[in-house]
């Protein structure tokens, strides 16, 4: 480079690929201004694509490439065989190239393999490769020293399997109230032949256990527990039928639902508590049961367990003026309160301050009657008015009919006699009454 800027050193790139599919990579970092190198260890017959730049303080400059093919005629791939001699070790050998040093390449995964493989070297035609215990291995083999030969075809090697391995990846896929879906894989993939697996299943709780058996050729398994208890606590054990190395979870049910529409009705002295029946939506709880009451003193920081009841309501009393207070109702707790229904909240804060709860029951009363009896006075006094108008009515609408008939009656003639109608409906209690003619006084027509 002809230029005033100091470079630092160099780095290097050479890319090649024996088969289309995988390409490797070799880099060289130079320090200072050397210009030149002699690449060795490459494989006759092989293109490689060289690339180069330099690193200086005010960074890196532009690439250069240069494409290559070395002479002579490539070596042939080695072929590989492996296999499982016992739960640990594997048996490899292979053909190719006499007077060279080989390097066996191993690993679980295409990836390990090709990336952060294990490996060991060898100028012999055979190995033998100690593992750890997994299910199977990749192996490859190439040509290392004096040259980076081509691979092998990869192998895969399944391991002898190990009666005494455990079953692996167990978990809980579903928990419900009373079951729970249980799942794991088998102690090496892909079994040749069925599997008898124990379940055992021990209640933390009850101190009770449980056992069960399934034969499976899979290598995934999911077996359903069922008859557990709303709010259990189990350990799960899982082994294969000769006792082996077991695998082990712990699960915890669902818990029985909290009691709906928990409502308060405040009365003189006490309050009563009201919620629906837990039968209507858990068909798993059984009213014999019942519910326990529990409450919570916000003012004293204070909580206190107030009984169990078997009806849907309980009655509290003794509360007292200013405190604020949290009731709890739930499916009464079993064995030592360890398996409980959710509890329903209810937050009651309509106390006043001062005193206790009786007297401003009693204080609310006398406010309340203070309010009612006039009311009540007044009605009653309204109806006894409207039963003495009507009566004096009465008495008066019975006088005039009285006076009316005796004054348009004949007894002379047996007959009553009405006017125009003009004088209806006079009630002149002191007019004399108007009395029939004798029948021996002459009448004077003019």
């Amino acid at each position: 480079m002809e230029s005033d800027i100091k470079v630092n050193g160099y780095v290097v790139n050479l890319f090649w690929a024996f088969d289309t599919h995988k390409q490797e990579k070799r880099t060289l970092n130079f320090r200072g201004s050397i210009l030149s190198h002699k690449v060795a260890n490459l494989t006759a017959h092989t293109s490689y694509e060289i690339s180069a730049w330099a690193k200086t303080d005010l960074g890196d400059s532009p690439l250069a490439f240069e494409h290559v093919t070395t002479k002579g005629v490539r070596p042939p791939a080695p072929s590989l065989k492996a296999k499982a001699i016992n739960q640990t070790a594997v048996e490899c050998t292979w053909t190719g190239p006499r007077n060279v040093v080989y390097g066996i390449f191993y690993a679980t995964s295409f990836l390990d393999l090709y990336r952060n493989p294990k490996s060991l070297t060898t100028s012999l035609h055979n190995k033998t490769v100690i593992v750890s215990r997994d299910e199977q291995y990749l192996f490859l083999v190439r040509v290392v020293v004096p040259y980076q030969g081509p691979s092998s075809d990869y192998v895969v090697v399944r391991m002898i399997p190990d009666s005494r391995l455990p079953p692996r990846h167990l978990h809980s896929v579903h928990t419900g109230k009373t079951s729970a879906v249980i799942k794991w894989e088998s102690p090496y993939d892909s079994p040749d032949q069925d599997l008898l697996y124990a379940i055992a299943v021990k209640d933390l709780i009850r101190k009770s256990d449980r056992s069960y058996k399934i034969k499976s050729r899979n290598s995934t398994v999911e077996y359903t527990l069922t008859k557990l208890e709303p709010g259990g606590k189990y350990h799960i054990v899982v082994q294969l039928g000769n006792m082996s190395k077991d695998s082990s979870i712990k699960i915890t049910t669902v818990s029985l639902s909290a009691p709906d529409a928990l409502k308060i009705i405040t009365e003189n002295d006490h309050v009563l508590l009201f919620w629906k029946s837990l039968a209507l939506k858990e068909k798993h709880f059984n009213e014999s049961r019942g519910y326990e009451i529990h409450m919570f003193d916000s003012a004293m920081n204070i909580s206190a367990y107030l009984g169990n009841t078997t009806d849907n309501f309980f009655k509290i009393s003794n509360l007292k003026l200013g405190h604020n207070y949290t009731f709890t109702v739930q499916a009464r707790c079993l064995f030592g309160s360890q398996i409980c229904g959710e509890p329903a909240v209810l937050l009651y804060d309509e106390l006043g301050s001062g005193g206790d709860a009786s007297a401003f029951r009693a204080a609310r009363s006398t406010d309340v009657a203070a309010v009612v009896v006039p009311i009540l006075f007044l009605i009653l006094l309204s109806l006894g008015v409207g039963f003495a108008v009507l009566y004096t009515k009465h008495r008066r609408l019975q006088n005039s009919f009285t006076a009316f008939a005796n004054s348009h009656y004949s007894s002379r003639l047996g007959s009553a006699i009405f006017s125009s109608g003009d004088d209806l409906g006079e009630d002149d209690e002191d007019a004399p009454m108007i009395t029939g003619f004798s029948d021996d006084v002459p009448m004077v027509i003019a």
